[in-house]
């Protein structure tokens, strides 16, 4: 099939996040009206209110990107926030697309949604055949949540809806707060104010063992304008650059394009998290969609956002 997006109205629910506004983005050059709406215009916990902008709006398409998000210690610090609040958020969308008979609806999940030891590469078909990583539980539960809601409608009432489980992301537009942070944008910030202070270490959590695969939020958002055209199916599809890294070669290649030298110190009283986290994304390849920027590139260019934010204060 072939969903052509030229003259359509696309909501994108999280355009102020990262992933949303790399999606805006890409939208741009769609030839469509790109819809937004902040917690200002509506609060997407709430029913009601989600309902009546839903109803006024009549959105053709949704890119769902909206969502909780945060590191291990946030998920650890809030569990109800990530369960609740995301819970919330992709039900009520879901249900008020629903109502408004919305053509297309993309969900987007995480590759946390799979369980800790997960074979590697992770395939779409480990979803649901083990235990999760307990330091993201809450929020990987409400993720799969929302993957099953969206099959749902999809089965119940023919909806024509999809998702699609990105890897780990970066970008512009990152969260660099160190209390919330994901491990890519919180150690840019700690090598560029190690640089700035002219500090002689620089801190990582946990062992710098763990393998991580990553990929730019605009790589993301162009893979993702290619499913909502080109992809019907039932199952979700995963989103990856098909490369990994060690957390420690990660913080080596950050001190490279922040060009500070320091000394790394592991701090083994942190929690690691999963031990090996690469995607599958063969099926989304096969497709013919395979266009990931190298890793330092995609680091450099959100190092020049992150230096651009700071400037503007």
């Amino acid at each position: 099939m072939t969903f052509d997006l030229s003259q359509k109205r696309i909501w994108v629910a999280g355009h102020r996040g990262m992933v949303g506004g790399a999606v805006a983005r890409r939208l741009a050059s769609e030839g469509c009206e790109v819809i937004t709406a902040g917690r200002d215009r509506v609060d997407l916990v709430e029913q009601a209110q989600v309902r009546d902008f839903m109803a006024r709006e009549r959105p053709d398409a949704i890119v769902l990107a909206a969502a909780k998000v945060g590191g291990i210690k946030a998920n650890s610090d809030y569990p109800v926030d990530f369960l609740y609040q995301n819970l919330m958020i992709e039900a009520n969308i879901l249900q008020a697309a629903h109502e408004a008979d919305v053509a297309r609806v993309l969900f987007l999940g995480s590759s946390c949604i799979y369980p800790k030891l997960a074979p590697q590469p992770i395939p779409e078909d480990s979803l649901l055949t083990g235990p999760l990583e307990p330091t993201n539980e809450w929020y990987a539960i409400a993720k799969i949540a929302g993957i099953r809601l969206t099959q749902a409608y999809r089965q119940q009432y023919g909806r024509d809806w999809i998702s699609a489980m990105p890897t780990n992301l970066y970008g512009p537009g990152d969260n660099y707060d160190l209390n919330s942070s994901h491990v890519l944008p919180a150690l840019l910030r700690k090598f560029h104010e190690a640089r700035v202070a002219g500090a002689g270490t620089v801190t990582v959590w946990g062992s710098g063992t763990p393998l991580r695969e990553f990929l730019h939020c605009d790589d993301l958002a162009d893979a993702l304008v290619f499913l909502l055209k080109e992809y019907s199916g039932h199952d979700h599809v995963n989103v990856g650059s098909g490369v990994e890294v060690t957390i420690r070669e990660l913080a080596q290649t950050i001190a490279e394009v922040v060009g500070y030298k320091a000394e790394l110190v592991f701090d083994a009283t942190k929690p690691d998290g999963t031990p090996r986290k690469l995607m599958d994304s063969s099926r989304l390849h096969a497709m013919g969609w395979n266009r990931a920027r190298p890793l330092k590139d995609g680091i450099a260019d959100a190092y020049a956002d992150f230096l651009d934010g700071r400037d503007r204060g």
